[in-house]
């Protein structure tokens, strides 16, 4: 595993600043380091836009406008009066901060788990806007559906299912939101998620965050009542893969998604891509090895 002091270093010459946008009727927080072509770096669960804090002064320092907002519901961003926190929903706020923020066609989208599924269908389902795509520790879709009919892949993927329940509003507040350090534990084994977890934790505490952030899953399972038809095309556009070069990474000991399912994801993305896994880090790869990640991604994007 590779040290931070590059990251640190950077972190000192690009500060985040912390801002905010009137997104599709609500007040979306963002994290925002340097100036050129946008990068908008979307944050999966239980996570916030904090995780991101390595990344963004790597791309400030590759010439990026780069950006993370905390996803609708996770607190400081407005939970949608309405209910409505369907993926396609924050597929949609990604796509509406690229206009809010001057993006344009050279703007890049990186996401991480949850985040990743919505980086990947913003660009499916607005292409123009988008230049590249990076993901991490969530494969496309037909990946990791194929794996959830398998005995070994449901072990892992069990959590969505739970979170589906009635019970798991209760469950996930009780003991200090005890649930989220087992699942970042289990997920990053080998990672000190301390004050990682304080920043998930203040963003998901309150009661309506903490459903909110539960309801990305069960408008899944369950969608009727929980959508607005302008989100379907959204919705539907997380089931496809972009076409525009991606590169795709995981962590060799990720606790969530099996790091051999990397081998399916190549055949499905287009010409100029690139897969890779990161042997010694788990799914929080970018916090357990930034430079590393850093490093790939920035490296991707400067191609072409």
């Amino acid at each position: 595993m590779e040290l931070r002091s590059n990251v640190l270093a950077m972190s000192e010459a690009h500060s985040l600043h912390r801002r905010s946008a009137a997104v599709d009727g609500l007040e979306l927080a963002y994290l925002e380091c340097g100036t050129g072509p946008l990068a908008i770096c979307v944050h999966g669960f239980p996570d916030t836009a904090m995780t991101w804090r390595y990344t963004l002064p790597a791309l400030a320092a590759a010439g990026f406008r780069a950006v993370a907002p905390w996803l609708r519901g996770y607190a400081p961003s407005q939970v949608s009066p309405d209910g409505c926190h369907q993926i396609g929903a924050s597929v949609a706020d990604v796509v509406r901060l690229h206009e809010v923020l001057g993006g344009d066609s050279d703007a890049v989208v990186i996401g991480h788990d949850w985040g990743a599924r919505i980086a990947g269908a913003a660009a499916v389902a607005e292409p123009d806007r988008w230049s590249r795509v990076v993901t991490m520790a969530c494969p496309p879709f037909a990946v990791i559906s194929a794996a959830m009919m398998e005995y070994e892949g449901l072990k892992r993927i069990w959590y969505p299912f739970f979170i589906a329940h009635p019970m798991a509003d209760a469950v996930l507040s009780m003991n200090d939101m005890a649930f989220l350090d087992g699942l970042w534990a289990d997920w990053s084994p080998d990672y000190d998620a301390t004050e990682d977890l304080k920043s998930v934790k203040e963003s998901l505490r309150a009661p309506e965050n903490l459903a909110a952030a539960l309801e990305y899953y069960r408008a899944t399972f369950v969608p009727e009542g929980r959508t607005r038809p302008e989100y379907d095309r959204y919705e539907a556009a997380v089931m496809e893969v972009a076409r525009h070069p991606h590169l795709y990474l995981h962590g060799r000991t990720d606790g969530c998604v099996d790091a051999r399912m990397v081998d399916q994801i190549g055949p499905l993305l287009p010409a100029g891509s690139r897969t890779d896994v990161l042997e010694d880090v788990g799914h929080f790869l970018h916090l357990e090895a930034p430079d590393a990640v850093n490093r790939r991604i920035t490296e991707f994007l400067a191609v072409g």
